[in-house]
């Protein structure tokens, strides 16, 4: 029973990977990214490491995909103000 979660969650993270390489709209790549997260979190949990998947779950879900973000808000606004 474990190890078919373990390899439901390591095809899981692999289909994420592969479609956050794929999307290439900053802001649906920034969503995907953060199911990706959410993904590699729900990996740690199945391979034990709860520890570990909470702060990927805390850092890959919210922190990254909203400092991209912020990033993308802050440069599209600075190109509105140049041309």
């Amino acid at each position: 029973m474990t190890e078919a979660v373990q390899i439901a969650a390591l095809l899981l993270v692999a289909a994420g990977g592969t479609a956050v390489v794929l999307v290439r709209e900053p802001l649906r790549q920034a969503v995907v990214l953060s199911f990706y997260g959410l993904a590699l979190g729900i990996l740690f949990f199945a391979f034990q490491a709860p520890d570990v998947g909470l702060s990927q779950i805390a850092v890959g879900s919210v922190g990254v995909p909203l400092m991209l973000l912020l990033t993308i808000a802050k440069v599209r606004k600075r190109e509105r103000e140049e041309g």
